[in-house]
């Protein structure tokens, strides 16, 4: 059976890693020189959570693309001494931002909230970071800060990932000077294996690294913004920046087959739907299941969540997200929906129970890191789509995200990943749009064994979920889980898109049971570690699908 596993993905290229094994600390992301980083932030005496911020502080040099700390983040954050935190670093729209802003002479323009001036909300990564380390950490931000400066102005060769992404991308960084100068090399994209180099983001590193994130949200960067802003049309200011902050928030907690999870809260709708997902499969054994009909049970629970999704999910500072939507009496109901035989339409959102009054209170990569002393990180950061906005404040080296895209610019009308929002996650002045971001730990017995999370837009929720259940219910170690096919269903479009590994004959099953596949030859980028408490090792692995590595000692 292994064989023929082995097998199926070589195919794809999706052939496991070996198993690697660390006693004391351990680390996966989605670049090498962000993993050393990391190590190197153990090595200096720093603790998981200074090592996640530095892998993820390097990772915004050279897989800026997707991150950086021009866009936001959310820590879930379990501390030596069982204390849960989770910092939501979430961007948040301008005070001039209003929910008709992308209206324009009665039309909708929703290329203005992916490109240019208006397209993004203002960062919180920085002051995520701050908040994360001076509660949870052992080192300085200057300390993890600097090499990461170091990496940028010395350059770095572009792996392929970064390379046909930029290539992708260029036409509309050209647009932008400031972009072009660093992202373009007489017009044409700088290729693979050729060097980037960011002087001016080493500058704004140093700078924050000097004078604190101050420097960043009340000093010179939130000013050059502010200029840049006022002359190319856009509403941010500086009072914007200062009056930014990256609160804490509540756990979700909820169980799956005898484990408990530990998740992110809205502006998470990634931490709901995990946890409903896996609420309405605790229904079944799906462990049992052959692999269609276990394709067509989850496909059918992810199209319930994401209906939900789509009505409830919003800011809870804005809009009452019900509790009820992790109730697990409301996912019983939900999994009574479900058809062993065949793929239900689904015609809307659920109502959970109690929705009026419990409410929750007030392109992207993952990483995750964990050691011997019982901390645990997961952190989601993002810019959202490829190079966000595609705007580079001139002088810092920094690219603005363009996460205004991730709120219903209107109702029903769909963002850059397809997905449908309703009045919940409407545009609004200081408000925070709704993120599919799901950093999660899991524990058993009160002691953490598994962290994982995703990037890659509305599949992070359904990466992270199926990781979980390879693991709890297969009994997997990360490399195995990670290697598996995947799948993902929306509700809206009514299509599953599913990865080709599965083999002609598991895809027609599928097919038969009455859903319209949307094959692929691969997506996600998902990263995990898994302690083994009777070994007392740590098994990190990241994602086959892309360049990475997981590493410790």
């Amino acid at each position: 059976m292994k064989a023929l596993f082995a097998l199926s993905m070589l195919v794809v290229g999706f052939l496991p890693a070996a198993d690697l094994s660390f006693p004391k600390q351990a680390i996966a992301t989605v670049h090498p020189l962000a993993t050393q980083a990391g190590m190197d932030a153990f090595a200096k005496g720093g603790n998981a959570i200074d090592a996640a911020i530095a892998a993820g502080l390097t990772l915004g040099v050279v897989d800026g693309h997707n991150s950086g700390i021009g866009g936001g983040c959310f820590f879930v954050v379990r501390a030596a001494d069982g204390t849960v935190t989770c910092i939501d670093g979430r961007e948040m729209a301008p005070a001039k931002a209003h929910r008709d802003m992308y209206v324009i002479n009665g039309k909708l323009d929703d290329e203005a909230s992916k490109t240019g001036a208006l397209a993004s909300g203002v960062p919180g990564y920085l002051k995520a970071c701050a908040a994360a380390q001076s509660k949870h950490g052992k080192l300085k931000l200057a300390d993890v800060l600097l090499p990461a400066a170091d990496i940028a102005e010395k350059g770095f060769p572009l792996d392929e990932v970064y390379a046909r992404k930029l290539a992708a991308t260029a036409a509309k960084l050209a647009k932008f000077p400031a972009s072009a100068a660093i992202f373009l090399q007489d017009g044409k994209p700088i290729e693979k294996g050729q060097p980037l180099v960011q002087t001016d983001l080493a500058a704004t590193y140093r700078a924050v690294a000097k004078n604190g994130i101050e420097w960043f949200y009340e000093g010179e960067f939130a000013q050059k913004t502010e200029a840049w802003m006022k002359a190319n049309g856009g509403i941010t200011t500086a009072a914007d920046y200062a009056a930014y902050k990256a609160p804490e928030r509540e756990a979700i907690r909820s169980k799956y087959r005898g484990y408990d999870l530990i998740t992110m809260p809205p502006p998470s709708s990634g931490g709901v739907h995990v946890a409903q997902i896996l609420n309405i499969l605790e229904h079944f054994p799906i462990r049992h299941f052959r692999a269609s009909s276990r394709v067509h049970v989850i496909t059918e629970a992810m199209k319930l969540a994401f209906a939900d999704r789509a009505h409830w999910l919003g800011d809870p500072d804005f809009a009452k997200v019900p509790r009820g939507l992790v109730d697990p009496d409301y996912a019983a109901e939900l999994a009574k929906k479900i058809d062993l035989d065949h793929a239900t339409p689904v015609s809307g959102h659920g109502m959970p129970p109690h929705w009026e009054g419990d409410i929750f209170g007030k392109h992207t990569t993952f990483l995750c890191t964990a050691d011997a002393e019982g901390n645990w990180v997961a952190l989601n950061q993002t810019i959202n789509t490829a190079f966000g906005s595609k705007v580079v404040i001139p002088g810092t080296g920094v690219l603005l995200n363009d996460e205004m895209d991730d709120f219903a610019v209107q109702p029903g009308i769909p963002n850059a990943f397809k997905l449908v929002g309703a009045e919940a996650n409407a545009v609004a002045p200081g408000k925070r749009p709704l993120s599919s971001m799901s950093p999660t730990i899991v524990l058993k017995d009160g002691q953490p064994l598994i962290v994982t999370g995703a990037a890659g837009g509305p599949t992070i929720i359904t990466q992270a979920l199926l990781l979980l259940t390879h693991i709890i219910d297969d009994g997997q170690l990360p490399a195995a889980a990670l290697a598996e096919p995947r799948f993902h269903h929306q509700w809206n479009p009514d299509e599953l898109k599913i990865e080709k590994a599965f083999g002609e004959e598991t895809l027609q099953r599928v097919e038969k049971l009455g859903h319209k596949l949307a094959p692929s030859a691969g997506f996600g980028a998902c990263q995990a570690i898994y302690f083994d408490r009777e070994k007392q090792l740590f098994y990190p692995a990241h994602d086959p699908r892309v360049p990475g590595k997981a590493d410790g000692r």
